[in-house]
């Protein structure tokens, strides 16, 4: 960004005042801001000083049946943005809506409302009338009849039927057509014949290119240029490990674009809120989303934010105190181009993960529930990361802590597929064959089912060959398993040591660390679920071939 070293006195005193002011607004929760606004001493003045973006946004937040006046004291080049901001679904013009936002203009002078609708082009305004009326020339039907509302233009030649609008929408569609005849006419005879012979599929082209245009004006690129934003650059040198061991551990994440905020001078802080704005429009238009759409906005606002965090705590070093340095010195995009890079070095990892032989089988992920949700998330357009909390979506990275988790995750992935791919066979007809022995789908079988019968094959046997317990041993692995009382269950104290043993041999070297922490953890699951009611009854309930299959049991 610029770094804004002109002299103060470049401005005048006023609009160093108006800047002031902006900012003490911006700062106001909606609702506030709109009250200050209103209430303020030139009020017109004020409002039609900023930008019109910014005060749809704070409309919007506060619903437009609350904010009237503000739209009332926009300027007619304030309300058409309004109006390409609201009026529209996509590529699609929202008659009702725009109807809405010509509703909520009318204030108490005329004059004013004229110039806003005046403003709106023509293509909307046919478009307005073809929906909402049926143009009735009388000089071809003098004997027409209809029913419902109608207008009659002075000199007799059309009778206008209103149709698809009741209430205020009637009202105010009879309204803006009687002022549009009373202050001309003329004009408005000939508005009303070229409307009944407009085609409507060209006059919403028409709009929307028009429309499309004046978003480009307001900072809202096109498409290929909002893609570029999304483009991978060279991130600089990584984080040594044992500073991502450190970033794992850390739980205080600094906020490094506040910390850049609170060091700038009064122009930079203007120049980055510019550009944060056109970051912002611009990914809006990439993720293909409605620029009216709060929802949307919202989403957006805070994917640049989460990707600004990143950026800069990487160009920082994990300093906030150079926050300031590195956005006067480094362009506002780049640094958003750096933290997106940073994740998609994760999605490649993970694509090139999910494109070896064995990653998964017959579609199903060679992949424990976690690892597999975590990829999936990695994978995607944005690469994102997943929570530990059942249900919930996954979110966007926005510190270096969260990618090394992820990539903790991910190598725990690598080893996984390494693992079960070799319990299977190490080709994909071997693994077939096995997979077949369970008589289910891999996808109904479940990785986690599979590996329990493996753990519980390698201590039955004594040997790697993964298929369902048979149903006359499980009570027998029961005892292999469990000691201790039904109060106070325990597992035997080699069992872990012997299922390794038996499984280390016939995975990779690699995936060892691994083998060894799902052993514990299944074994772990299976005394929390079984050893209980094994150490009771004498035998293993029924409840075991959810956990792991079991000849003749549940899928």
């Amino acid at each position: 960004m610029s770094n804004g070293n002109g002299s103060k006195g470049n401005g005048s005193d006023i609009q160093q005042a108006l800047n002031t002011l902006r900012r003490q607004l911006a700062s106001l929760p909606a609702k506030q801001r709109l009250e200050a606004l209103i209430e303020s001493r030139d009020a017109r003045a004020l409002v039609r000083s900023l930008p019109a973006e910014d005060l749809y946004f704070s409309i919007m937040e506060v619903g437009l049946a609350d904010a009237t006046e503000i739209v009332q004291l926009a300027s007619p080049e304030q309300f058409l943005a309004f109006v390409d901001l609201g009026g529209w679904k996509k590529d699609q013009v929202d008659l009702h809506q725009v109807l809405t936002w010509l509703r909520a203009a009318r204030g108490d002078e005329a004059e004013d409302f004229l110039r806003k609708l005046r403003k709106v082009d023509t293509e909307i305004f046919e478009l307005l009338v073809r929906e909402f009326t049926l143009i009735h020339d009388l000089e071809e039907n003098p004997d027409v009849h209809v029913e419902g509302v109608t207008l009659e233009t002075p000199e007799g030649r059309y009778l206008v039927e209103f149709k698809g609008v009741e209430g205020p929408e009637l009202a105010a569609m009879r309204s803006i057509l009687t002022d549009i005849i009373a202050e001309n006419p003329f004009e408005a005879v000939r508005f009303l014949e070229a409307t009944r012979w407009e085609v409507p599929g060209e006059l919403e082209e028409s709009a929307y290119r028009f429309r499309s245009g004046r978003l480009q004006d307001l900072g809202f690129p096109a498409l290929e240029e909002a893609a570029r934003l999304f483009s991978r650059v060279d991130t600089g040198p990584t984080p040594a490990p044992a500073a991502v061991a450190a970033l794992v551990a850390t739980k205080a994440q600094p906020d490094y674009l506040d910390a850049a905020f609170r060091a700038l001078e009064d122009v930079e802080r203007e120049n980055l809120e510019g550009e944060l704005r056109y970051l912002a429009n611009a990914t809006l238009v990439a993720e293909v989303e409605d620029p009216g759409d709060l929802d949307a906005i919202r989403r957006v606002g805070e994917m640049v934010r989460d990707y600004l965090l990143l950026g800069l705590e990487h160009l920082t070093g994990g300093d906030p105190s150079k926050a300031a340095r590195v956005v006067r010195d480094t362009e506002t995009r780049r640094v958003f181009q750096v933290g997106f890079s940073l994740t998609l070095a994760l999605k490649f990892r993970a694509d090139r993960l999910m494109k070896q032989p064995l990653a998964q089988v017959e579609g199903t992920p060679l992949l424990f529930t976690e690892e597999a949700a975590a990829v999936e998330a990695l994978r995607r357009k944005r690469p994102r990361r997943t929570l530990k909390v059942p249900g919930a979506e996954p979110v966007s990275f926005r510190s270096r802590r969260e990618l090394a988790a992820s990539e903790e995750v991910l190598t725990r992935a690598e080893a996984q597929v390494a693992l079960l791919g070799a319990l299977l066979g190490g080709t994909e007809k071997k693994a077939r064959e096995v997979l077949a022995l369970f008589g289910v789908e891999p996808r109904i079988l479940g990785v986690e089912r599979f590996f329990a019968a493996a753990v519980a094959l390698a201590l039955l046997e004594g040997k790697v060959g993964p298929r369902p317990v048979p149903s006359a041993r499980r009570d027998e692995l029961g005892a292999l398993l469990f000691e201790g009382t039904a109060e106070a269950p325990r597992l035997r104290p080699d069992v872990a040591a012997r299922a390794v043993a038996v499984l280390e041999p016939a995975v990779p070297e690699s995936a060892r660390p691994e083998l060894r922490r799902l052993v514990n953890a299944t074994l772990a699951r299976l005394l929390e679920e079984l050893g209980p009611s094994f150490l009771q009854e004498g035998r293993l309930n029924p409840i075991a071939s959810v956990l792991l299959p079991i000849e003749g049991g549940e899928p």
